[in-house]
């Protein structure tokens, strides 16, 4: 009979390293959600109470490393502290903004994760786009006359003029921002080494100033949009 038993020493050593730097990851990507979720305070506002957010990029860029589930994590966490700290929305704000990231940043990350290309990224975050959309339709028509005391009827008549354009600005910035940051972002990570090289990487997962030219196009045009839903221009 051998005596040979598996070095549960050393396999139990190497696991919490990899836990370390994951956790570490996503508590750096929580309090970047938290930042970009401050500097969106300071956005134009439509029908003077739809906030335009960009922490959806940042929560986009963590799923996109470490996956949807992750995704829904910072989302969760941020949604929580934002409601314990700055909002005055309470726990129906908490929800609709825990719904909102959830929508983008969880289908683009199960997307991106299938397909790792830039050709994945851009139909991850257009699928996000589109849940997003359909998402905040249906959660706005069941909680906007509750919170904004509205008749349900003036709240269905808003959907296809206000909550539609909205909705659809607000994901198209963030799918333009994750485009434009995400390579950054991964970049000063792996030089961190909180996350891994890749392996084998294709062609085309690279970022090339093509695509980067075609992302900052993408972001003017969803700027301007913002800016024209909220009366600016």
């Amino acid at each position: 009979m051998s005596n040979y038993e598996p070095n549960t020493a050393a396999v139990s050593a190497a696991r919490p390293r990899v836990t370390v730097k994951t956790v570490t990851s996503l508590a750096m990507l929580v309090a970047l959600t938290y930042l970009a979720m401050l500097i969106s305070n300071l956005l134009p506002k439509v029908a003077g109470f739809l906030q335009f957010e960009i922490k959806g990029t940042v929560i986009a860029i963590g799923g996109f490393l470490f996956g949807p589930l992750s995704a829904a994590i910072i989302s969760i966490v941020v949604a929580f502290i934002e409601m314990f700290t700055v909002s005055d929305t309470g726990i129906i704000g908490c929800v609709m903004n825990l719904l909102a990231a959830c929508a983008f940043a969880c289908p683009a990350a199960f997307i991106y994760q299938k397909m790792r290309t830039r050709k994945g990224a851009v139909i991850g975050l257009t699928v996000g786009i589109a849940a997003l959309t359909v998402t905040m339709l249906l959660w706005n028509y069941l909680i906007t006359p509750i919170y904004m005391h509205m008749d349900r009827s003036v709240v269905a008549a808003m959907l296809p003029t206000v909550f539609l354009p909205f909705n659809l600005a607000k994901g198209g910035l963030n799918m333009a921002l994750t485009l434009i940051l995400y390579k950054p972002v991964v970049t000063a990570l792996r030089k961190a080494r909180l996350v891994p090289e890749r392996e084998n990487a294709q062609s085309g997962d690279r970022f090339d100033a093509g695509f980067l030219l075609f992302s900052f196009a993408l972001l003017a045009t969803f700027v301007l949009l913002v800016l024209v839903l909220a009366g600016k221009i």
